[in-house]
């Protein structure tokens, strides 16, 4: 056995081998004796149990595909063909070229991100986009954070914090992703959280029993765009929130939540409240999201009164929850999208996804069903299948969108073969991200663009699958 051990390359041999040459070049000499050690002790392990001996450029080969394995980035892109376009395990929206552009150009130089080049003083970063956010949504004021649960967090704080009353109905406690839930939040913010209605149905009458009692700071209206209450329902509209907020002294904040700036219904969608008209209303605050139906990068966009806007960008919690100059570029460019409505659809990713026609997703299928079926061989029948995607990320979950796909059944051990399927789709070098119902693998192509891209990759399936 000590004879086998010693037969093992050592580390300089392995170096001097043609693997091993490349392995240094490539990853740099350091990394190049780390993996070759950890290889070495790999077959250490081998020779113990009888294994042959491996050479010295074997394993140095075998210490490069452990590098190359390695050095693959965990944040890689993937085909996102679950039928959600606002995925948010898969990043959301998939930003505008000029927003991309706009971000990579804050990468490679300084900026004036905090400095006024007119005067030469110091600056305020949310200055690049206040204006913009004001002429697009109506409002006096504006100021930005790093996601609408943060927006909503720090206008509870610097508005009710201290036990302040927040009134809120019964019917909007909302809980978005990740379980955080909307009393949490204002416990947070130091709210005092004031109940008012119940579940199905709440009442002018019930928010102004509420503030008779003392210390009241706001109403708080929250879009439950993530479910629906149907049947026998009630709710009190913002504008007559606004009427009894002012005759009472508080301010009256909409949560948006996903926050749209443009109306959805020509998309076939239910009407979602747009941020323009959200402002008219009423509403002396409103909150919504950057990366949501916005379409831009992730973001929590704060739009209101003046007095109050100041009020809390003073708030010390602001700076903790700042916007850093990446997404501010990014936003920027985004929302300068908007100013031309007419190609807003060609140029902004997640407006044109949801306005796909199943006609031009159900030709794509077509094209792409001889690959298909020539990748996965007879395990598996392949059609042009109908299907349905949705908004996602908490937007309008019962309205969906007509789509096709390629829906993928096995020919024998259902369950198991599409859970292997699947897998070997997830391993190809740009994974594909689909999903199972009724026993059918369906990858819907509403979110597919990169055509050749993905048929490219999925040659590749055959060798996964093995």
């Amino acid at each position: 056995m000590n004879a086998s051990f010693r037969a093992i390359p050592s580390v300089d041999a392995i170096l001097r081998s043609q693997a091993g040459t490349k392995l240094v070049a490539r990853f740099g000499r350091v990394e190049a004796i780390s993996a070759i050690r950890h290889q070495l002790e790999a077959q250490r392990e081998a020779v113990r149990v009888g294994a042959d001996i491996a050479d010295a450029d074997s394993i140095g080969l075998a210490a490069l595909a452990e590098l190359e394995a390695s050095s693959v980035n965990s944040l890689r892109p993937v085909f996102n063909l679950t039928g959600t376009v606002l995925h948010t395990n898969l990043g959301r929206a998939v930003l505008a070229e000029a927003a991309i552009d706009a971000a990579a150009a804050a990468m490679r130089s300084a900026i004036a991100l905090e400095f006024d080049v007119t005067s030469g003083k110091r600056g305020e970063r949310d200055d690049h986009l206040r204006a913009l956010i004001c002429e697009l949504t109506g409002a006096e004021d504006a100021t930005l954070v790093n996601n609408n649960a943060a927006a909503v967090l720090l206008v509870l704080n610097t508005l009710a914090g201290h036990g302040g009353g927040a009134i809120v109905s019964r019917g909007e406690l909302i809980e978005i992703g990740g379980a955080f839930r909307m009393p949490d939040i204002m416990a947070r913010a130091g709210a005092r959280l004031i109940e008012v209605g119940t579940t199905n149905r709440t009442h002018e009458k019930d928010y102004q029993s509420a503030l008779a009692e003392d210390g009241v700071a706001l109403i708080l209206k929250v879009h439950t765009s993530n479910y629906r209450i149907e049947g026998f329902t009630s709710e009190v509209e913002a504008p007559a929130l606004s009427r009894i907020a002012k005759a009472a002294g508080v301010a009256l904040v909409n949560d948006l939540g996903s926050g749209t700036l443009v109306d959805l219904a020509q998309f076939g969608l239910r009407r979602e409240p747009t941020v323009r008209e959200a402002v008219a209303e009423g509403a002396d605050i409103v909150t919504f999201s950057g990366d949501k139906l916005l379409g831009g990068p992730q973001a929590g966009i704060i739009v209101g009164r003046k007095e109050l806007i100041a009020a809390i960008n003073n708030n010390p919690m602001k700076r903790a929850l700042r916007v850093d100059k990446l997404r501010l570029a990014a936003l920027e460019a985004t929302l300068k999208l908007y100013r031309d409505p007419d190609r807003l659809m060609e140029k902004l990713p997640t407006l044109r996804l949801l306005a796909r026609t199943r006609d031009d997703i159900a030709a794509q299928a077509d094209m792409l069903l001889p690959l298909a079926r020539q990748s996965v061989g007879e395990e598996f029948t392949v059609e042009v299948v109908e299907c349905s995607s949705q908004i996602g990320s908490g937007a309008l979950p019962l309205d969906t969108l007509p789509s096709a796909g390629l829906g993928f059944r096995a020919r024998s051990g259902s369950g198991r073969a599409l859970e292997a399927l699947a897998g070997a789709l997830r391993a190809l070098p740009a994974p594909v991200i689909g999903r199972i119902s009724d026993g059918t693998l369906i990858l819907d192509l509403r979110c597919l663009e990169d055509v050749d891209g993905f048929a490219t990759n999925l040659g590749g399936l055959r060798n996964a699958m093995a």
